[in-house]
Parts: structure tokens; C-alpha cells; sequence
């Protein structure tokens, strides 16, 4: 069995209940959820929109190889009404999104996936639920910690 870390985030709707919702889709569909951190609420990071997120963090265990996570993510988000995927960086408004963010300590990059996933360090909104979880965890880019890697993330903070 493989480790899978996921980032979970909405803006739209009953946010509590889509975190919640995904949650035990992903346990249906991808594995064991064998940690899940607190629910975080943030500002929109990278478009203007009136509605805050929620964000969240998760560890599965799966058998599934990555590319078949991140299309069985993807059906999970489509179920829960998330029409669109972000477009050449540009974001919108979600119900749902799920993101691959480590998958063992695998470096990984294809036209469709890339591991580690190439903006989390960047993203407050990822680093602190993640370090709730897997704070001693090694990036398997930075060789530093989840924890450290926690201290240099930018853009929008938590609330």
C-alpha cells in the first residue's frame, strides 16, 4: 500500500458537508483515510472571490498508482458538481477540489500529473493542515520537512 497526501478545498455551498462529502468518497473509492487534519478557514488564493474556503489535508492508503488517484479524484469532484478544473492558473469558485499533493516520496511529472505537487510550498492554505499531519514528513524535492517547508509558504494565510 501506497501513502497518498491529498488537499482538499471548497468555497461554495454547505462547505462543511462537500469537505465531509469528499471525504467519504475518497474512503469508497481510493483507500483508507488513515489521518485527516483539521478543517482551516482561508482567504481565495490566486482570483478575488467573496466567498472563503475551507481546507483540509489528508492521508490515504491506496494500491491505486497515481495517475489512476488523480482520475478517480477527478470523478469525485465531477459527482459533487465541480464542472471545470483551473485553466492556464486561472481559479474560480469550487465545490469540491482535490489535489494530489505527495505520493510516497515519488517525483513524478507528466503532461497530466506532477509529483510533488508543484505549488504546495507556496500555499499556506496547503502547508498548515498538511504539517498538522505530516509535519516530520520529507519533501522529496527540498529534502526539508513538511513542518520547515510550513514556515516559507506565502501568498493567503489561514485565518
Amino acid at each position: 500500500m501506497s501513502k497518498v497526501y491529498l488537499g482538499l478545498g471548497t468555497n461554495l455551498g454547505d462547505k462543511k458537508q462537500n469537505m465531509l462529502r469528499a471525504i467519504e468518497a475518497i474512503k469508497e473509492k481510493i483507500g483508507k483515510v488513515v489521518s485527516l487534519s483539521s478543517f482551516y478557514e482561508t482567504a481565495p488564493w490566486g482570483f478575488d472571490s467573496e466567498n472563503s474556503f475551507l481546507n483540509a489535508a489528508a492521508c490515504v492508503e491506496t494500491a491505486f498508482p497515481p495517475l489512476e488517484v488523480l482520475h478517480l479524484t477527478q470523478d469525485i469532484e465531477k459527482a459533487m458538481g465541480r464542472s471545470k478544473k483551473s485553466v492556464k492558473g486561472v481559479y474560480s469558485d469550487r465545490v469540491i477540489d482535490i489535489d494530489l499533493l505527495l505520493y510516497d516520496n515519488i517525483v513524478f511529472n507528466s503532461p497530466e500529473l506532477v509529483l510533488p505537487h508543484p505549488l504546495m510550498t507556496e500555499r499556506a492554505f496547503v502547508m498548515t493542515p498538511l504539517s498538522e499531519i505530516a509535519g516530520g514528513l520529507l519533501h522529496p524535492v527540498f529534502r526539508k520537512t513538511i513542518s520547515e517547508l510550513k514556515q516559507s509558504a506565502s501568498g493567503k494565510g489561514v485565518f
